[in-house]
């Protein structure tokens, strides 16, 4: 008789934050990872990480049950960190367990990663 899931056995709990270093580390081993950027379309418009997936803020609780998987690992990208927090802490208390925040935004990522990148 199980009592629980044998998936909650092996599956890690993540920090809230993540740092551009490793951000980039998880890419460049071919990770899935969802990459959400939560900025305003005019601050995506001028920058953007490739591949990333665009909802702004104040649109994720109407969206993220529709286009987010609870299961997948979520990093949530904004200009310096803040937004993404408060999205990352917001998605945890709906039972997204793999979310974290991309430490410094990207602002940090097109300075220390990715200088093509622009910044604002």
């Amino acid at each position: 008789m199980r009592l629980w899931p044998l998936r909650a056995l092996t599956k890690r709990k993540v920090d809230y934050e993540l740092s551009t270093a490793e951000l980039k580390t998880l890419l460049d081993r071919g990770a899935e990872i969802t990459l959400l950027d939560v900025r305003e379309p005019w601050e995506h418009a001028m920058s953007r990480i490739a591949g990333s997936k665009h909802m702004p803020m104040g649109e994720v609780p109407a969206r993220f049950n529709q286009e987010l998987d609870p299961d997948s690992h979520i990093v949530v990208i904004c200009h310096h960190g803040v937004r993404s927090m408060n999205v990352t802490a917001w998605l945890r208390q709906q039972g997204f367990e793999n979310v974290q925040s991309l430490r410094g935004g990207i602002d940090r990522w097109a300075r220390e990663i990715d200088p093509t990148v622009p910044l604002y």
